[in-house]
């Protein structure tokens, strides 16, 4: 259930947005297909405290594709996609099994947003100097709405792009956790890695 400061900030950046596709009950986590949210946790908690989303897209079945339109990481079960375009970045929200799979894409690192058409759904493809990020959105969504979000972001790509990282946002409890590079801090051999939260160990026994 979506407490009310959630919803109360959600409404509120739909109000300031300057696209209807940005309501708050989708950013509030409390329209999704039968009973279930569409994500484990509500778009707008995502959003750094002075970030606002612009557009919304979504897509109930297909995620988003990396490099390729087939190498998909699409949504489980009855869990969505929801894509939040803000004045800095797009962040692609997959609701999988146990958790929402993060992929932000900074526009200074974007050479080329465009939008292709379906019969069956629509994409809107964001290219980076090293890789490609196929969003999939319904079908049902209006070609002026895709059109305004690639001329959007075209307009703050950066002149230089910098590729994106390839690691994905882990989220723990709606918070993105640290993670250790390959080789930094590695255990010997019958060690055990502790994951750190807020400098204090996760339990993982739940």
């Amino acid at each position: 259930m979506t407490d009310r400061a959630t919803y109360d900030r959600a409404e509120t950046l739909a109000e300031i947005a300057p696209s209807e596709s940005v309501t708050a009950p989708l950013l509030a986590g409390a329209e999704g297909r039968f009973a279930t949210p569409p994500l484990h946790e509500p778009p707008v908690s995502y959003l750094e405290p002075a970030e606002s989303p612009a557009f919304v897209l979504s897509n109930a079945k297909r995620g988003v594709g990396l490099g390729s339109k087939r190498n998909t990481v699409a949504p489980s079960g009855d869990h969505e996609t929801v894509v939040l375009v803000t004045g800095r970045r797009t962040l692609c929200l997959v609701g999988q099994e146990s958790t929402d799979r993060v992929i932000e894409i900074p526009h200074e690192s974007i050479a080329d947003a465009e939008y292709k058409t379906g019969f069956r759904a629509h994409r809107v493809a964001l290219s980076t100097p090293q890789n490609i990020y196929h969003c999939w959105v319904s079908r049902k969504t209006d070609e002026d709405l895709l059109a305004s979000v690639t001329a959007f972001i075209g307009d703050r790509q950066g002149e230089t792009p910098e590729s994106v990282g390839e690691e994905d946002t882990v989220m723990y409890r709606g918070l993105p956790m640290r993670q250790q590079s390959e080789n930094e801090n590695a255990p010997s051999s019958g060690e055990t890695q502790t994951v750190m939260y807020r400098g204090l160990p996760v339990d993982d026994s739940e």
